[in-house]
Order: structure tokens, then C-alpha cells, then sequence
């Protein structure tokens, strides 16, 4: 019987709200050294559905590598952009949210101090990751675009502040599936080079043309690109002709969509779609010579992107240089993605049945240690 009258006549429904049935909304914010992002999807069987999205470059990082703090300018750009991811999440009524800081607050002296205002002014908290668990999520965020022949993959993403390499063991990836990922992503070799597209732009801001700042952007991304390749060998794990790249990151969505010649990105256009080497080399050479202004002038590129192009294309001929008869699929998805699913997906944290108990002693010896002192 649906309906069942109460005591004071009135008729109470007992089906549930047609809202209470909807699945439950997780949420990623991510805030990096140039962007602040959010996304918002519902769990299904295989992954997610996006439900909103956000996005909004902060320059959080902003003249950090000189001063090694965060200066109040590039704070309030990143409280404004949190502002309005607050106000999103509010307004979707998420149940699960997790925020993460990456580099910018890693590296910055008032790092933690920043994370603690942003709690008190916004509500959100935030968590700083290493690089290590940057990586992690980048290549779950991406798994699903490991090529079902590869031997290895090396996951490339370029950030603001850092550029985080993993070298995968595909056949593994694909055996193990998203589950075993969770669990243990086979990763055989991985890095952090301390070089994003922000701090590579300002450390050659004092050189006069970007004919000189190229080449010293590139040799200085090389510098570190080399070290780790030697020490793992990098090149021989990735000479099978099978291997492929996977670019995630502004930087590779941007090259890319010049590179198929788009009008206005479209996320369907690019995620996913294969570039080769000397096709793509040919459009960041096309980039790199266009100048600042010239590279505004790109629809899929802009005036907010168009200063750091320069640096992001240094770092994918740095990386690719590693593997230059390997094809680089382009990934419109990563770390957000791949925190998502780890809160959908992973292994769920178990909770000390006897923790309640002890915090309720621990709370009572306090309250007696209170009363003897008065």
C-alpha cells in the first residue's frame, strides 16, 4: 500500500523522493600551479558520468621560483576560482568531495598556511600530494588509453609548476584491469622533473627573444629528461615499436587541437586521438616561430595560454625525444579523473571499530584529569 493515513488525517507517502533515488555525486578539485579545476560526476558501473566541470587559471604559482612563497596576488586569484567551485559544489549538493594541492603548495613556504585559510574562507580541504601520488592518479585517470597491443607506455604530464613521468608495464595494465590499478599501478619507473610550464616560462623571462629562451628551455627540460632515462633505461623499454605516449595535460590539448586544425576545442575531437611525431613536431614548430602573439591568435590556444606554450612545447620535445618513432595519444583526462575513480573505485578505508570507545575514554580521562585540577 503506498499511502497510509497519520494520526491527524493528513496522508503520508512512503515512496521514497524521486531526488533520493539519484546516484550520489562525488567531486575533484584540483589546484595547481596555473589551473584550478573541478569536476563533478555521478558513479556507473564501468566509471563515471561528468556531471559539471570547472576551470579557471589562477597562476598560483606566480613569481614562486624567485621568491619561494606565494605571493597574496596569485592567492587571491586562487581564492576567487575556489569561490566559485565552493559555490558549485553547493549548489549540486555533492556528498563526496576530495581536494588536492599539488606543486605550488609543495614547493611554497606558506604552503600549509594557505591550505589552512583557504578551510577557514571556503569550507574546503585541501591535501598536499607528493609527486609520486601525482603520478598515480594521472595514469589511473588514463588508463583506459593504453593501446590493447603496447608493451610500455610512458604517461607524460605536463603541469605548472612540475612534469611527472611513469614508465607502465601495459601488458600488466590490461591484465590487471582498473581494479588491480587501484591496487597497485604497474608503474616499473617514474619521475618528477621540477619543471612546469609556468616556472620553465620565468626562468628564461629575462632573456630577450624567444629565439635564445627555446633552446634554453628545451636543454634545461633535457637536463633532467636524460638523467632519469639513463639511470632506468628509459629509451631501451620503450624501443618496442608497440609503445606508445599518452600526453595529459593543457599543454598536449592545446598542441593538439592546432595540430587537427579546430575551430573551437572539442573535448570529443581530442581525447583519445593519435598524434605521430613529425606531424606534430611540424605544429610545434609552427607555435614556437608564430610567437606569443601569433599563438593567441589559435582558437584551441588563446591569450591566457599563449605565454606558455613555448615552455609545454620544450617539455614534449624533451619527453618525446625519448621515443621519437613512438605516437603520443592525447588524454583530455587525468589527475582529476583518476581521483575520482579512486573514490569510487578504490578499496575503501577501513575504519578501527574500537576508535569511537577509545576517543570516548580518552574524552571521559580528560573531563576527570579537569574536575581533580579545579
Amino acid at each position: 500500500m503506498a499511502e497510509k493515513k497519520s494520526r491527524g488525517g493528513q496522508r503520508r507517502n512512503r515512496r521514497p523522493a524521486r531526488n533520493d533515488r539519484r546516484p550520489p555525486l562525488y567531486a575533484a578539485v584540483d589546484l595547481g600551479t596555473n589551473n584550478c579545476r573541478l569536476l563533478v560526476a555521478a558513479p556507473t558501473r564501468k566509471g563515471f558520468n561528468v556531471v559539471d566541470s570547472h576551470s579557471q587559471i589562477a597562476r598560483l604559482g606566480e613569481g614562486l621560483e624567485q621568491s619561494g612563497r606565494l605571493s597574496e596576488v596569485a592567492m587571491d586569484r586562487a581564492f576567487d576560482a575556489l569561490g566559485a567551485i565552493s559555490k558549485k559544489l553547493k549548489a549540486k549538493r555533492v556528498g563526496h568531495v576530495r581536494c588536492i594541492a599539488t606543486e605550488a603548495c609543495r614547493k611554497a613556504e606558506n604552503g600549509a598556511d594557505f591550505i589552512k585559510e583557504i578551510r577557514e574562507r571556503t569550507g574546503l580541504t585541501f591535501k598536499i600530494i607528493g609527486p609520486q601520488e601525482e603520478a598515480r592518479l594521472a595514469l589511473i585517470g588514463c588508463h583506459n588509453l593504453i593501446d590493447e597491443d603496447a608493451k610500455s607506455v610512458l604517461v607524460l604530464d605536463i603541469g605548472g609548476g612540475s612534469t611527472e613521468l611513469s614508465l607502465v608495464d601495459a601488458a600488466v595494465a590490461r591484465d590487471s584491469g582498473l581494479d588491480g590499478m587501484l591496487k597497485k599501478p604497474p608503474i616499473k619507473a617514474w619521475t618528477s622533473v621540477p619543471l612546469g610550464v609556468v616556472t620553465l616560462t620565468e626562468a628564461f623571462a629575462h632573456l630577450e627573444t624567444e629565439e635564445e629562451a627555446y633552446p634554453a628551455m628545451l636543454e634545461r627540460a633535457r637536463s633532467y629528461v636524460e638523467k632519469w632515462a639513463e639511470k632506468h633505461d628509459i629509451r631501451k623499454m620503450l624501443a618496442d615499436e608497440t609503445s606508445h605516449i599518452i600526453g595529459t595535460s593543457g599543454t598536449v590539448t592545446c598542441v593538439a587541437g592546432v595540430h587537427f586544425g579546430l575551430e573551437k576545442y572539442r573535448r570529443d575531437l581530442v581525447d583519445g586521438q593519435w598524434m605521430d611525431h613529425d606531424g606534430c613536431y611540424s605544429t610545434m614548430d609552427a607555435l614556437i616561430t608564430a610567437g606569443p602573439e601569433g599563438r593567441a591568435n589559435f582558437p584551441t590556444i588563446g591569450h591566457d595560454r599563449a605565454g606558455l606554450m613555448l615552455a609545454g612545447c620544450a617539455l614534449m620535445d624533451a619527453v618525446w625525444s625519448l621515443a621519437p618513432h613512438a605516437r603520443m595519444r592525447v588524454a583530455d583526462r587525468g589527475l582529476r579523473e583518476g581521483l575520482l575513480l579512486s573514490m569510487m573505485k578504490g578499496p575503501k578505508r577501513k575504519r578501527s571499530r574500537g576508535g569511537r570507545k577509545r576517543r570516548l575514554q580518552q574524552n571521559s580521562g580528560n573531563k576527570a584529569a579537569a574536575e581533580a585540577k579545579s
